[in-house]
């Protein structure tokens, strides 16, 4: 039988953990609403989803599809590339680096741990 090992995340001070991108995706779908004055139930029934699934997007507790994301951005009049430029963007802020400064070389080892399954 196998042994059961602790997963250890080590957390330096300087640097906060990654979010997660479905709360990115929420807050830019929310700030996009906003942003162009529409009501929740307007932009759920345009895009053919109940007002409490938009919610819960926009709140980052679900996880859409790349079909709900799709018809979302369509009932905001938000082209998707768009929408995922604003979030690699914010990722970039967060993380303090600009397009092309601080990347990790390619083949590079992540910082943080990563989980492998067979």
């Amino acid at each position: 039988m196998a042994d059961i090992l602790p997963f250890h995340q080590k957390r330096t001070p300087d640097r906060e953990p990654e979010p997660l991108w479905r709360d990115l995706l929420g807050r830019s779908l929310r700030a996009a609403r906003e942003e162009r004055g529409s009501r929740l139930v307007d932009v759920a029934e345009r895009a053919g989803i109940s007002p409490q699934y938009l919610s819960e997007i926009e709140r980052g507790r679900k996880e859409p599809s790349s079909e709900m994301i799709a018809a979302v951005a369509g009932a905001l009049g938000v082209e998707l590339v768009d929408l995922l430029a604003d979030i690699a963007g914010d990722v970039r802020r967060r993380r303090g680096t600009g397009p092309g400064v601080g990347r990790p070389a390619v083949g590079r080892r992540p910082a943080g741990p990563v989980l492998m399954a067979a």
